[in-house]
């Protein structure tokens, strides 16, 4: 079973199909997003040309209105390995969710519990004081949570408050019970790097083209719909931008130039959680290397891996 990660834009999707096509393995798709029906653009799906000449696992499993968890990932996720698994399949999985990924490799580590009267509170809070007033609090108490998790992601800023709250701790020392974990399954972990200015040229050139492709008639569409956009899709970066702006809040100029801001604040978290893995084999990606020469280079580092 192999697995590819990388921050945001900087081609696992594509090594993943290309590498998947070679060996004949179906594809599962680690992204809390992507799980989402309907949200194809701003979620840069794999294309449904892709889809149909390859078995993609957990894309379009749940309603936007609906809400989505690591615990509701590995559940899924556990009952395609198995039945791949049952079937002699080969497994190529692919994302960038970094806690959707640990609790692939490790488990879910032991939570906190919950309290639903502080939950509620910090949501009144952050209706009244705003996102980011919290994000900023959250950044004195666990500077490490803080750097991973985006400043419009609502769901997560009120669990890490919450859980501080609930036990004086930080989130993130809960999450470092990782570290002392074993890999649960056999995976070959495969990671794609690059320079941060090839990073957010790509990174610029993806929301140029989910403009252009039509993001804002899709999240038009989305509100729309009869039942309301869950507060999980709802903060997905793009999605929230977006919002604002046919909210009249501000203009789409300014809404594309702060989807590029939240994607690189998402990349920069990404590899702050990826530091954190062990047993990762990194490619150093050079900006002019073309998708075959990135195929290339991971067909004999499997080979290397293997022998």
């Amino acid at each position: 079973m192999i697995l590819i990660l990388g921050v945001t834009a900087s081609g696992k999707g594509r090594l993943a199909f290309d590498l998947a096509e070679h060996l004949g393995a179906e594809i599962i798709s680690i992204d809390s997003m992507k799980v989402y029906r309907r949200m194809d653009i701003g979620t840069a799906k794999p294309p449904k040309q892709a889809r149909q000449r390859i078995k993609y696992h957990l894309i379009d499993v749940v309603e936007p209105s609906d809400s989505f968890s690591a615990g509701a990932f590995i559940d899924a996720a556990s009952d395609v390995i198995e039945q791949i698994n049952d079937r002699d399949g080969k497994i190529v999985a692919v994302g960038g969710t970094a806690l959707y990924i640990k609790s692939l490799l490790y488990g879910l580590f032991d939570g906190a519990g919950t309290d639903e009267q502080i939950r509620d509170e910090l949501r009144a809070r952050a209706e009244t004081e705003g996102l980011a007033e919290m994000h900023r609090e959250l950044t004195k108490i666990d500077p490490d949570a803080a750097e991973r998790i985006n400043p419009n992601d609502a769901r997560r800023i009120v669990r890490a408050l919450e859980v501080h709250q609930l036990t004086g701790k930080p989130i993130s020392s809960f999450q470092k019970q990782w570290q002392q974990c074993q890999i649960k399954h056999d995976w070959t972990i495969i990671g794609l790097r690059r320079e941060k200015t090839d990073a957010s040229s790509r990174i610029n050139k993806r929301v140029k083209k989910m403009i252009g492709t039509g993001l804002v008639d899709e999240v038009k569409s989305l509100l729309d719909e009869e039942k309301p956009l869950s507060q999980q899709a709802r903060c997905a970066i793009g999605y929230a931008e977006i919002i604002e702006h046919l909210n009249g809040q501000i203009s789409l100029e300014d809404a594309i130039e702060s989807i590029k801001i939240n994607t690189r604040r998402l990349a920069k978290g990404q590899r702050t959680w990826f530091k954190t893995f062990q047993n990762v084999n990194w490619l150093d990606i050079a900006e002019d290397e073309t998708s075959e020469q990135i195929l290339a280079r991971t067909k004999k580092l499997l080979c290397d891996i293997i022998a």
